[in-house]
């Protein structure tokens, strides 16, 4: 058999894959692991924006190569760059030359293939690569050899030099971090203040709903931190010296919180009404226990990558449970719209509950408009952005999520007379005319 005979029919399909998979690839480090007993005709390691002064070093150790051909052709193994404007290109020259081994492609940067290893029985390799080149790479292995399996333990260290020298370990789009987190760190901890003493000053008004809110922006706040000592201590020294840990902690307790407190304020919970019926309870029952298993696949995103062989599946589940909880919160914000409805038929009230409708129909605006901006907007700028400007991205999340906290907050403030709550005889047969056009009908 032709040593040039590649998994073909695998080979363009996981370069769709991997197109996919690189928007979700943001952040760079010193990596280690182990691959073992792999068959997959490419594995991809790394994401990285490289500046004129980018390395990529790459050791390779414990290397065996088995096969069930009596022969292998170490040239058909090996470790290659390729730039994100490059993929589709060599997709298309796979496609075009069924035969060609993508290590072949004169697209790709090619670093280093099996020949170069040491003689068995170390087999290692260890070598540093300059790109002179300023642009994205992804850094690959590629197994061209038919029915070969192969086990190795890899480190990757990929950096930009510094003009003082010093390396920096996260991409070039990215090295802004820290800075963008410590700052939105301070303005969260300042509306934590603010909010601390706005509830401090209006005793009688608040509720138990406001306690949690207090709650959700200290839990942001602290995320927000371990977010910027984690990249911080990345971009320093490529390991996130157990920051990370913190940093998924509290993004789970917010996550959490941000989720329940939308819940709990779509239901009216302690400020319209002191309980939740059996319905509302669902939900959350619902959405905590699935936002257990986000986070989760959020950790095994985050703390290893595409190399593992269910990297994939875990960013479909991560995916699939985000969409069922930001559906699953817009219920309980639906059922007191139509609650509040059923009971202006009957209560006398009309401008009391124009006024909650007008209330509770502009949080569902506000909340529908903050899950789509987040989810799709700012998906769409990670995929479309610059390499360089990739920190643009989590601005705008950032920003985004400052206004939807400071929005909701607003509406929903601890004040003895908050004007949505305001009774006025002289708006209530406007306000009967208002809830009979039925206006708030979703």
């Amino acid at each position: 058999m032709n040593p040039k005979m590649t998994k073909l029919p695998v080979v363009a399909p996981l370069f769709l894959a991997v197109l996919l998979a690189l928007a979700s690839l943001t952040a760079a480090e010193i990596k280690s692991l182990t691959i073992s007993a792999d068959t997959r005709p490419m594995i991809l390691f790394e994401k990285f924006g490289f500046t004129h002064t980018g390395h990529v070093t790459i050791r390779v150790s414990s290397v065996s190569v088995t096969s069930k051909i009596a022969e292998i052709d170490p040239s058909r193994l090996g470790f290659f760059l390729l730039s994100e404007e490059s993929l589709l290109q060599v997709l298309v020259e796979i496609q075009q030359t069924p035969q060609l081994c993508v290590l072949d492609s004169r697209y790709i940067s090619r670093l280093f293939d099996f020949r170069n290893l040491s003689p068995p029985p170390a087999s290692t390799f260890n070598h540093s690569y300059p790109v002179t080149s300023p642009n994205e790479y992804s850094l690959f292995f590629a197994n061209c050899a038919p029915e070969t399996t192969v086990t190795m333990d890899v480190r990757t260290e990929v950096y930009n030099l510094d003009p003082d020298g010093s390396r920096d370990y996260l991409s070039a789009g990215l090295t802004h971090l820290p800075s963008l987190f410590s700052v939105f760190s301070v303005a969260y901890l300042a509306f934590l203040g603010f909010w601390i003493y706005l509830c401090y000053s209006h005793k009688l008004s608040t509720h138990r709903i406001h306690i949690l809110m207090g709650g959700l922006l200290l839990m942001k706040a602290l995320n927000l931190i371990c977010a910027a000592e984690d990249k911080h201590y990345v971009k320093v020294t490529g390991t996130a010296h157990g920051w990370d840990v913190l940093f998924y902690i509290f993004q789970f307790l917010r996550v959490v919180l941000l989720f329940t407190v939308i819940v709990l304020i779509g239901t009216g919970w302690s400020f319209l009404k002191p309980f939740l019926q059996e319905k509302e309870k669902k939900v959350l029952m619902i959405v905590i226990p699935l936002q257990v298993l986000a986070n989760l696949a959020s950790v095994v995103i985050g703390e290893t990558g595409p190399f593992i062989k269910d990297w994939v599946t875990w960013n479909q589940v991560f995916l699939l449970v985000d969409i069922i909880c930001c559906c699953a919160i817009i219920f309980p914000i639906v059922w007191s719209i139509r609650s509040l409805r059923e009971t202006s038929k009957t209560d006398g009230k009309a401008a009391r509950n124009l006024a909650k409708l007008t209330l509770f129909r502009q949080f569902y605006i506000v909340v529908i408009g903050y899950l789509y901006f987040t989810r799709i907007v700012v998906f769409a700028l990670k995929t479309i952005a610059a390499y360089k400007y990739q920190w643009v991205s989590n601005a705008t999340e950032e920003t985004a999520s400052l206004a939807f906290y400071m929005v909701m907050f607003y509406m929903f403030r601890p004040v003895e007379r908050n004007e949505y709550f305001i009774l006025d005889e002289e708006e209530e047969e406007a306000a009967e005319m208002a809830l009979r056009d039925e206006e708030f009908e979703l």
